[in-house]
């Protein structure tokens, strides 16, 4: 037995052998030898490769592969995170590989990966940052793992059911101590760990507890017995709160608010507190806080309920204060005067580089014939621009903007002054033109069926009604919304929402069943507009809502033909809603989408037939797809041959019209079908009008449900650098 064990592995060091010369001999023959690049070259190649990958197959193809690949440029950040094709078997490898190595490990999102994977990291003794968001954690499990973490320094994990701090071993409250970073996420009331956690100087809350359990019973408000423990806020730099719509989440952030009412951190830099609606009048810790950061200074990032603001206070917080980052959002009861405060009294705002002014209807509207009724200041704006003009990250969605006719007064020429822009949220009626209506339009731009250059648009143009034609000549050579796109050519983010647009698909209510009348002014902007985005050639993530003036979808094809490197779209209410005449043009805007991970379609009747997955097959990239349709249908065949065609694709959300038997069947045979070879899968079909609509979106990932499932305008949503 011992000699054919011998006689077995040397045959396997043979075959190893082997394949490393055939490799380089491979090499070589395209004369190309890797072994004479440089190290450095090597390393700054390799470190775009998942960590996974270099552990378990690269490092095999050569020596030199398996010395770089352990190289701790390499080794000591491990980020698991997002890469939806991981199992429990690989990352079981990697941490037996690497357990010693590894500093940072992130597994945030990997709601799939078993307790068994989570069990093995205290085997990585030496990790000093670790995020565990969304995974499978207990209070034992939590506890195994820090006892053996004694370097730990930031923590990022989930509070559930059942959690008991009383069950956290003493080496691991000990760990807790020393750890100076933490992003929790509750489930549950609850403290957490947080007053385990003494030397906290960033503090990271999510609160995603619902006002009732699945038997229909209130969730109670107290927190846990064991739980009332004060927590150590004396050491914040940075606290962050976020809370999903609900009474429950409403009222343990006051709890945790409450502790301010005693004393303010005298380092506090960033505090930001993002609500979904109204927050209960300020009390004696909101009044404390406003006056501590007043007395303390140097706030780099704000974001208060509209309840606490006014402008003598905020006016006072930023005396001393150089931000970064400002969200007055919904703060609308203000009018310009709040903005006036903070933009024309002489304060340092160069530095700012993030403002979301999303639903301030009085503060920016620039329309000054409207000025007796919403007392409108049209300087508003060429003061932002001149205050701020490195700014990154604007978002003034949720409003109605209406210029004033002339081209140096209108939004779009204004911002387009802000060289820096990378990210830019705008409701729809902002960037029309004053007077442009569909009888200005040339008879020239009617699309003739017989030129078509779009798949499938062989129909009559409808009399009296306008299409864009790609290959005739353009309006917007004069238009302002061009002049905003030229003068911002390396936009990475663009979001077009309209004014009076409201997602159908809510967090905990029923679905809305009527859509509100989009703005007037909306109807100005179309297919010839949405082309003109095509000159924005770095755009990555791109939002369409409620654009009534699209017909036939030709500015998707131009912009899906142009900008390559488009990796999430989100189109909602496009057109008319009882007919989706853009679909022909957005199936073949489809594929020409090979960068595409994410596409979110929401329109009232939408046919996901065989045709619309087929072209939808060409998007090899996809990773997500959410479809909200409320008299939408689907055809199961078409479903399944996308799912086996794009192998990537690891989240399928769609809510229509069928039935529920129809929706049930689909899912199950989704999940039959492919939930062996795609662990991460994430399947859920069911019927948008149903009653128990919010019992299912309670159990969707929350990474899925934030980001793609859910709709809401993400420009400026968050400081940036908020996280590791």
């Amino acid at each position: 037995m011992y000699v054919f064990r011998k006689k077995t592995s040397e045959l396997e060091m043979d075959n190893q052998t082997a394949e490393e010369v055939a490799s380089e001999a491979s090499i070589e023959r395209n004369g190309i030898n890797m072994s004479e690049f440089s190290d450095e070259i090597l390393l700054n190649i390799l470190k775009h490769v998942p960590t996974h990958d270099l552990a378990l197959s690269v490092r095999r193809v050569c020596k030199k592969f398996a010395t770089l690949c352990l190289d701790k440029s390499l080794t000591n950040y491990v980020q698991v995170s997002r890469d939806y094709q991981v199992n429990d078997e690989t990352v079981k490898q990697v941490v037996k590989e690497l357990a010693a190595e590894i500093r940072t490990l992130s597994l945030s999102g990997c709601y799939w990966l078993s307790g068994s994977v989570i069990d093995q990291l205290y085997k990585c003794r030496n990790l000093v940052k670790l995020d565990l968001s969304g995974c499978r954690l207990t209070s034992l499990r939590l506890s195994k793992i820090l006892s053996s973490l004694r370097d730990l320094r930031s923590l990022a994990i989930d509070i559930n059911h059942g959690f008991d701090s009383n069950q956290l071993s003493s080496e691991s409250k000990a760990t807790l101590s020393r750890v100076t970073e933490l992003k929790q996420t509750l489930f549950t009331p609850s403290y957490g760990v947080v007053p385990c956690c003494t030397n906290l100087e960033r503090l990271l809350l999510y609160f995603e507890i619902h006002d009732f359990t699945r038997e229909g019973t209130t969730v109670p408000c107290q927190l846990m017995v064991g739980q009332s423990s004060v927590p150590h806020y004396q050491n914040l730099h940075v606290f962050y709160a976020r809370h999903a719509p609900g009474y429950v989440n409403q009222t343990i952030l006051s709890l945790y608010l409450a502790v301010f009412s005693v004393r303010v951190p005298d380092h506090l830099r960033t505090f930001v507190i993002s609500i979904p609606g109204n927050f209960p009048e300020s009390g004696p810790a909101a009044k404390n806080l406003m006056d501590g950061m007043a007395k303390n200074g140097a706030v780099e990032a704000l974001q208060l309920p509209k309840t606490w603001l006014d402008s003598s206070s905020l006016l006072h917080i930023l005396k001393l204060s150089t931000p970064r980052y400002l969200n007055f959002s919904r703060c609308a009861v203000f009018g310009s005067h709040l903005i006036h405060c903070v933009l024309n009294d002489g304060k340092d705002l160069k530095h700012l580089v993030s403002l979301n002014l999303s639903g301030c209807v009085h503060s920016l509207a620039t329309e000054c014939t409207r000025k007796a009724e919403d007392d409108i200041d049209c300087q508003v704006l060429e003061t932002l621009v001149r205050t701020c003009p490195y700014i990154r990250h604007l978002n003034l969605s949720a409003a109605h903007h209406h210029s004033p006719a002339g081209t140096e007064k209108h939004l779009c020429t204004v911002l387009a002054k802000l060289k820096s822009l990378r990210s830019l949220a705008l409701p729809v009626c902002a960037v029309a033109d004053e007077g442009k209506g569909s009888e200005q339009s040339s008879s020239n731009n009617l699309l003739p069926a017989s030129n078509s250059v779009m798949l499938g648009i062989k129909k009559s143009v409808r009399i009296g009604v306008p299409a864009y034609n790609p290959k005739a000549g353009s309006e917007t050579a004069h238009s302002s919304f061009k002049v905003l796109v030229e003068g911002n050519p390396f936009l990475e983010e663009l979001e077009l929402i309209g004014s009076n647009f409201s997602s159908a698909m809510p967090r905990n209510e029923p679905a809305i069943r009527k859509e509100q009348a989009p703005c007037s002014r909306a109807r100005h902007i179309g297919d010839e507009e949405v082309a003109g985005l095509g000159k924005l050639r770095f755009l990555r993530r791109l939002t369409l809502a409620q654009l009534p003036g699209i017909l036939n979808g030709a500015g998707l094809l131009q912009v899906a033909m142009s900008c390559r490197d488009l990796q999430v779209l989100s189109l909602a209410n496009l057109g008319m809603l009882k007919k989706i005449t853009y679909m022909p043009a957005l199936m073949e805007a489809l594929v020409h989408c090979k960068q595409l991970q994410d596409l979110r379609l929401e329109q009232p009747y939408i046919s996901a037939n065989a045709q619309f997955f087929q072209a939808l097959g060409h998007c090899h990239s996809l990773r997500r797809l959410c479809i909200i349709s409320r008299n939408g249908t689907f055809q199961p065949d078409g479903v399944l041959h996308f799912m086996s065609s794009c192998r990537d694709v690891i989240m399928c959300h769609m809510f229509m019209g069928e039935t529920l038997v129809a929706c049930k069947n689909l899912q199950q045979a989704l999940l039959q079908s492919f939930l062996a070879e795609r662990p991460s899968l994430n399947v859920v079909i069911y019927p948008l009008l149903h009653e128990g609509l919010a019992h299912v979106i309670r159990d969707v990932p929350v990474v899925h449900l934030d980001e793609i499932t859910l709709f809401k305008s993400r420009v400026a949503e968050d400081p940036p650098h908020l996280w590791w």
